[in-house]
C-alpha cells in the first residue's frame, strides 16, 4: 500500500514542483514505484517538469468523472520505469473538484505503488486542502528568503490539524556562500524556526527539469532526501562545505562576482 505524501510550500516560486519531480525520480531508481499526483490545477505542470506533457491522454478529472479508470489516467515515464505521472492538464481552475473526489482515485492507485507524491498548490486555499485530505504525511517546501519562511510557518500550521502522521521540511535553493557570510538564515536555523524537522537541503542549481544535471549537486542532494523519506534516515546534503576554507573562500568570491 502506497505512502501517500503531499508536498506543499506557502508560496509559489520555491520550488515545490521541481521537489516532487525529482523525488518521485530518485524513489522510482531506487526500485519503488512512484505515482506523481498533480493536484495544482491553476498551473498543472508537472507533466513539463517530467517531460511528458506530450504524451497525456487522460488526467485526473477524466478519472474523477468516469471518462477512464484511475490507471488509464496515468503516464509512465519513458527513462523511469517505475515513475508514473497523474496529470491535471486538462483542468478548468475554476472548476471545483472535492477533496473527497481525489481522495477515492488516489485510493483505488493505492495497492499499485509504495509512493504517491500529491503536488499541492501554494498556498492554503481549496486546492491545498484538497491535496492534504488525501495525504497521510506531508513535506513542506521553503526557501531561505523571509517571505517563504513566513508563508510556509502559515502552512505548517494549518498542517497541524489534518494529524498528519509525519511533517517535514525540506529547504530549497539554499546557498552555501551566503550561509557562511551570514546573508541568509541555514537550513538548521530555519528549521528550528518553523519547528518542523529538517529531511533535505537542496542547493541552488540552474537546472529545474526532471533529472537535470544528473551528477551535479542537486541530484546528490536528491538522492539523500529519497534515502531519508524510504530509509528513515537524515542524511543532508552539506551545502556550506565547498565554501570553506582558504579555496572555500575564493568560491565565495566568484559566486558573488557572477
Amino acid at each position: 500500500m502506497a505512502r501517500k505524501i503531499v508536498i506543499t510550500s506557502g508560496k509559489g516560486g520555491v520550488g515545490k514542483t521541481t521537489v516532487a519531480a525529482n523525488l518521485g525520480m530518485r524513489l522510482s531508481v531506487m526500485g519503488e514505484r512512484v505515482v506523481l499526483a498533480d493536484t495544482d490545477f491553476g498551473l498543472n505542470n508537472i507533466d513539463v517538469v517530467c517531460g511528458v506533457e506530450n504524451l497525456i491522454v487522460y488526467d485526473v478529472v477524466d478519472a474523477i468523472e468516469g471518462r477512464c479508470r484511475a490507471k488509464q489516467a496515468l503516464v509512465q515515464h519513458p527513462e523511469y520505469p517505475n515513475l508514473f505521472i497523474l496529470a491535471s492538464n486538462h483542468t478548468d481552475p475554476n472548476k471545483y473538484i472535492s477533496p473527497q473526489a481525489v481522495r477515492l482515485i488516489l485510493d483505488n492507485l493505492a495497492p499499485r505503488f509504495d509512493y504517491i507524491l500529491i503536488d499541492s498548490p501554494a498556498g492554503i486555499d481549496a486546492g491545498f486542502h484538497r491535496a492534504a485530505a488525501s495525504a497521510e504525511e506531508a513535506i513542506v517546501v521553503t526557501t531561505p528568503h523571509i517571505s517563504s519562511l513566513r508563508d510556509a510557518d502559515k502552512v505548517i500550521s494549518v498542517l497541524r490539524s489534518y494529524r498528519m502522521r509525519s511533517a517535514d521540511l525540506v529547504v530549497n535553493m539554499a546557498r552555501g556562500d551566503l550561509i557562511i557570510d551570514g546573508e541568509i538564515l541555514s537550513p538548521h536555523e530555519i528549521s528550528e524556526a518553523l519547528n518542523l524537522p529538517l529531511i533535505g537541503i537542496i542547493p541552488q542549481e540552474d537546472g529545474v527539469f526532471l533529472g537535470e544535471r544528473g551528477s551535479g549537486d542537486g541530484q546528490k542532494a536528491f538522492r539523500l532526501l529519497a534515502e531519508n523519506i524510504a530509509r528513515g534516515t537524515r542524511k543532508l546534503y552539506n551545502v556550506t562545505n565547498k565554501y570553506n576554507g582558504f579555496f572555500g573562500s575564493i568560491r565565495r568570491s566568484l559566486k558573488k562576482s557572477l
